[in-house]
């Protein structure tokens, strides 16, 4: 009789070779879709995943851990948290900043973001009753405009905190955003989604603010399917993060396996009495919740794909660092169209994308070269919301916030696009982006 051990090595080996299969397919210029990211798997994480399914165990669990140990080494960091999307991360974060236990942000605090930005950015401060000072960013980098948040500050002494995103992993000058961060006592929560293997003077982005997050969406650096990740130095912080994250709960032990909530925990005491100021009787650890918290829990199965993921991520960001430079060979020679994507002085970026933002006296509108792209199945996206209070859902902030008030979002949110930089995009796709490219412009000038 086959042994479920042998059973499942069959079923693994079948899907390594579908997956071979699969990978077999050949792009063929202008039928296919060149895509500005997408997934990089091979073998390894469809053979992860499923072995970890077929193990049974579909909750966060021990890979998920094991994961949280390993992940904050790439971010330099000593701890972290692991969630089931980028958007969750940033929630957490935020959460775990007006936390009761902790609450370096309090109800009605103010908070500078820049008013281009993508949503999940600006909504947990909303959402935890803090109030977004809207700031406007700067070309090319569009990152937040540092002479903007001075003047900020300076203003509005109410102003506790700063958070924002790394655009496309370029930062901002962080010595400047340091020091003012420090001038004002700033509480600094670092969106670093979009900015994983990125450095600013030898330091990795994401190990800059009290908190900083990271996104595993399909289209960011490694992906897990879905999912995010808080990171932290501090395990009192971190262990906050796990409850808000874990419905509230307050309970620290293990239970990643059956039995485990009652023997060999770290406290080994679940049906006693255990926090202080609860009434006498006992409670079940299980069930005590010192935190208004949420689910944002990810599968264990992300944890195994991500774990798989991380060895290969020198690969996956030395490829988007290379991309980025080939596009900017291309569209140089047509830089008096555009405003180009230029590296912050001391950083070192692992680009997310290449970023243009059509110059206002150009012959041409941004519409006009995402059509010619598109039409070659050269894909292209604009630069998230642009300005964000141009959107039905913010209408209510743009009362105090006028949108014609930010000239240079307004600008972006015309005027910018991106093309992807992943490691899909391979040297023969980079070819045929630069004889589009060139045929556009030949148009042009005839």
């Amino acid at each position: 009789m086959t042994s479920l051990d042998d059973k499942k090595e069959k079923i693994l080996g079948l899907v390594s070779e579908y997956i071979l299969d699969k990978s077999d397919k050949v792009w063929i210029p202008g039928k296919d879709w060149i895509e500005y990211s997408g997934p990089t798997f091979d073998t390894d994480e469809y053979v992860a995943a499923i072995s970890n399914f077929l193990d049974g165990w579909l909750i966060f669990g021990e890979t998920g851990r094991n994961f949280e140990i390993e992940f904050p080494k790439h971010l330099g960091s000593k701890h972290g948290v692991l969630t089931n999307s980028g958007s969750s991360a940033n929630l957490l974060m935020v959460a775990a900043a007006t936390s009761r236990k902790f609450s370096p942000l309090k109800k009605g605090d103010k908070v500078i973001t820049p008013v281009v930005c993508f949503p999940t950015t600006i909504n947990p401060l909303i959402q935890r009753g803090l109030e977004p000072v809207f700031v406007d960013v700067e070309l090319p980098s569009v990152n937040l405009d540092l002479d903007k948040v001075e003047e900020a500050l300076k203003l509005d002494p109410d102003i506790k905190g700063i958070m924002f995103a790394h655009v496309l992993g370029n930062p901002p000058d962080m010595d400047r955003l340091m020091s003012l961060v420090e001038e004002y006592d700033l509480i600094f929560l670092e969106d670093a989604c979009d900015a994983l293997g990125s450095y600013y003077d030898g330091k990795k982005l994401g190990s800059f603010g009290l908190m900083s997050t990271c996104s595993f969406f399909p289209a960011h650096h490694m992906t897990l399917g879905e999912g995010g990740f808080v990171a932290v130095n501090t395990e009192k912080i971190r262990a906050i993060l796990a409850s808000i994250r874990d419905w509230g709960r307050a309970c620290f032990c293990n239970s990643f396996k059956p039995g485990s909530v009652t023997e060999g925990t770290a406290c080994g005491n679940r049906f006693k009495d255990w926090l202080p100021g609860m009434p006498e009787a006992i409670y079940d650890h299980r069930y005590v919740f010192d935190e208004i918290g949420y689910n944002l829990k990810p599968l264990d199965m992300q944890a195994a794909i991500g774990l798989q993921q991380l060895k290969k991520l020198p690969e996956l960001d030395a490829a988007r660092r290379e991309n980025h430079k080939s596009l900017g060979h291309i569209f140089e020679r047509y830089s008096k169209y555009f405003h180009l994507p230029v590296a912050t002085p001391k950083s070192d970026p692992c680009w997310f994308a290449y970023l243009l933002t059509v110059r206002d006296d150009a012959p041409f509108s941004r519409e006009d070269i995402v059509k010619h792209l598109e039409k070659a199945k050269i894909q292209t996206r604009s630069y998230f919301s642009g300005n964000i209070l141009a959107h039905p859902g913010y209408f209510h902030l743009a009362k105090d916030n006028p949108i014609e008030s930010f000239p240079v979002a307004n600008k972006v949110t015309i005027n910018s696009f991106f093309l992807g930089t992943f490691v899909g995009i391979t040297s023969e796709k980079i070819a045929y982006i630069e004889n589009v490219v060139d045929s556009f412009f030949e148009g042009l000038d005839k």
